[in-house]
């Protein structure tokens, strides 16, 4: 018996192993994949998009802005001419430039420009303004409008930035 009990102290001792080593393993293993999921990220994703960036500010630096100076106006509100004028719109605008120069040409316009699209808006109807191409057919009519007022440079767009009817 005394040669059982010797066997028992003897593999006690060996089965208990540190979890210390167990623990530092793991955190290793962890450590390595996370070191190999941040350079797959890197190399696939972060990368690509400075890139990316890098190629829009290189195209920004040689090429024109996206949209060119505006000029804007005060709100119009005008009675719409269907529904014995019950219906009314009121529209914010601004105007794209071809040239910045083009706003010291429109300041000075401005009392004839304001009342060519009071004219304007007041013939239209609900139904016009509502079709599918309503508002594009109406900021190609004050583009017409206005680069007829003016001698040199020209409006290229007209922005809404409010459009309500009511």
């Amino acid at each position: 018996m005394e040669n059982d009990e010797e066997k028992v102290q003897e593999s006690a001792p060996a089965k208990k192993k540190s979890p210390f080593k167990l623990i530092v393993i793991i955190l290793v293993a962890l450590v390595v994949i996370g070191a190999g999921v941040a350079a797959g990220l890197y190399f696939f994703g972060f990368k690509k998009d400075a890139a990316t960036k890098k190629a829009g500010t290189e195209e920004k630096k040689g090429s024109a802005p996206l949209v060119g100076a505006l000029w804007s106006l005060e709100p119009f509100i005008v009675n719409l001419a269907d529904n014995k004028g019950e219906r009314y719109l009121k529209v914010v605008m601004q105007f794209e430039l071809s040239e910045p120069a083009v706003s010291a040409a429109l300041d000075m316009l401005k009392p004839k420009i304001r009342d060519n699209i009071i004219d304007l808006l007041t013939i239209k109807t609900y139904a016009e303004l509502m079709e599918p191409d309503g508002k594009q057919a109406l900021r190609n009519e004050i583009i017409l409008r206005i680069n007829a007022l003016l001698e040199k440079g020209r409006v290229v767009n007209v922005y809404f930035t409010e459009f309500v009817v009511q």
